[in-house]
């Protein structure tokens, strides 16, 4: 995306996460200033990065194809798999100027190209934008729950106000 960009990534251990995601901002910021000649400390990003736990299988592919087709959904590309910057580019063929970082945690799906073109419902987009925004687990309703609790992460499934005082 020309303002943002995603990753969805699958830690191996605790801590693994942040340190990833602080060395590849610096990095991108260093280049960038760098690339740019310009000099200081000042923000590139407007804010940190946002990340919110997925319950594997069918949550898992549900968050992958909402950050491939997000090119699609800007009305950037006719096809997901068209966006430059998209891993979904190494689906049909092999390119070695973009190489993959990983392989999958699940097998994708043999007909991936033909779903991600399609279009996710609203409801779909919603909580998936909702996760993001309040750092909420992504899954069945019992294993948000539990996820939550066992994560310290109550205040993501509660309503953002106060509660309305009792009479």
């Amino acid at each position: 995306m020309p303002n943002h960009w995603h990753f969805v990534v699958w830690p191996e251990r605790d801590g693994d996460l942040p340190a990833f995601m602080q060395q590849v901002t610096n990095t991108h910021v260093k280049r960038w200033k760098e690339h740019r000649q310009e000099i200081g400390y000042g923000h590139l990003h407007q804010g940190r990065y946002k990340c919110f736990p997925v319950e594997t299988e069918d949550y898992f592919y549900q968050v992958v194809g909402y950050v491939e087709r997000n090119a699609l959904r800007a009305n950037l590309v006719e096809r997901a798999e068209s966006w430059r910057r998209s891993s979904l580019r190494r689906v049909e063929r092999e390119d070695p100027a973009f190489p993959i970082l990983s392989t999958w945690p699940l097998p994708r799906p043999t007909d991936w190209l033909q779903h991600v073109n399609q279009p996710q419902t609203e409801a779909e987009v919603a909580a998936l934008r909702c996760c993001v925004n309040r750092g909420r687990p992504f899954g069945d309703p019992n294993w948000v729950t539990d996820t939550a609790k066992r994560l310290g992460l109550e205040s993501t499934i509660r309503p953002r106000r106060r509660p309305k005082k009792q009479s």
